[in-house]
């Protein structure tokens, strides 16, 4: 991913590829509620948001104007906020808000220049209040675990730019349970173990969706 701050494919494709992966996790988390219970929490929607998880991310890209890498840190605090919060599995109700969160926290924590809470919350339709209750609960989701070493980031963008190239063209529009029968292993979200000092590389483990 090296790629990233100078070629301007790079990002289309990766916002594309995010999306289609965040859209699968979040609809296969839907069809397991009835077997995993799952919390509402303040990300919860009272319905699931119109617009899609593909057209939203297109919209933050547009409008945010944060680093290309604010990406890539965005998908690790949210992988990370899946494993400490399993009771808050990423649903079709909670996804949009999450990723929102998940964005602007990164640019706070990546970028020297970015917007304010308020601008955050029109972009993502939501209020001023309701994008500060969120980023509050998102940091405290997360244990305040914010930084990300050089080996984290490099785990993530080889396993993102590895799935990309595997998979050039996705159709978001199938049915998740086509996903899930044919490829689970690969296509749901996946997490890095960065407790494991012992080891020379970053194992991957499966998240149970």
């Amino acid at each position: 991913m090296a790629e990233l701050e100078d070629s301007p494919n790079v990002m289309p494709k990766l916002i594309n590829f995010l999306s289609s992966l965040l859209q699968r996790v979040a609809e296969s988390n839907d069809l397991n509620r009835s077997i995993q219970p799952q919390k509402i929490s303040v990300f919860h929607g009272l319905t699931r948001p119109t617009i899609s998880v593909q057209s939203y991310l297109e919209r933050i890209f547009k409008y945010a104007n944060c680093s290309p890498s604010c990406y890539i840190v965005a998908y690790v605090y949210l992988d990370r906020f899946t494993q400490r919060q399993p009771a808050l599995p990423i649903n079709t109700f909670n996804v949009h808000r999450l990723l929102i969160t998940s964005v602007m926290v990164s640019a706070k924590f990546m970028d020297d220049m970015y917007y304010n809470n308020a601008y955050y919350a029109k972009v993502g339709g939501i209020s001023t209040t309701e994008m500060n209750f969120l980023e509050v609960d998102f940091l405290f989701g997360l244990g305040f675990h914010l930084n990300v070493t050089p080996s984290t980031f490099h785990s993530y963008c080889s396993y993102l730019q590895r799935e990309m190239m595997m998979q050039p063209q996705l159709n978001i529009s199938e049915e998740p349970s086509s996903y899930i029968g044919r490829s689970s292993k690969k296509l749901l979200h996946l997490c890095f173990n960065e407790d494991d000092q012992s080891s020379s590389h970053q194992q991957q483990q499966q998240l149970a969706v």
